[in-house]
């Protein structure tokens, strides 16, 4: 595994976004009631407990399969270059470049990456936005 890289050009200029096959959604169940999903099952991406319920967001089959409303069906992209959690701009840096490409994005940083949930039928403006920046970050690091 590659050490984490926290410089913002570095950053930018190796993200290498990946759009994954898979779709996703996000949903929110009360935590009190009975659910229908194991929090580490092999549908669930992730989750992120707030006060209002637990938000999972899950595979967008399951999600349709359970009955449960879906919040929000979107594409998953990931930022495979190793991004250190105390890194500073890049958040800030590709939700400007969707922002100005219309694009809403919701974002998990993880241990090892950045995942960044567009709506589903942006996902290719999304990717082509997300490597113009990469390019463009690459083009300025090499001067």
């Amino acid at each position: 595994m590659t050490s984490p890289i926290s410089d913002l050009r570095v950053l930018l200029a190796s993200m290498q976004p990946v759009l994954d096959d898979r779709q996703v959604a996000f949903v929110s169940i009360d935590v009190k009631a009975e659910v229908s999903w194991d929090p580490l099952g092999p549908d669930v991406v992730a989750t992120f407990r707030e006060r209002e319920g637990l938000t999972l967001i899950v595979e967008l089959n399951a999600a349709l399969k359970s009955g449960v409303p879906i919040l929000f069906r979107a594409a998953w992209i990931t930022l495979t270059v190793h991004s250190d959690l105390e890194a500073v701009g890049l958040t800030a840096a590709f939700a400007n470049a969707l922002g100005a490409e219309g694009i809403s994005c919701n974002v998990v940083a993880a241990a090892y990456h950045d995942h960044i949930f567009v709506p589903l039928a942006d996902a290719q403006r999304a990717m082509a936005a997300l490597e113009r920046l990469q390019r463009d970050s690459a083009a300025q690091t090499s001067r």
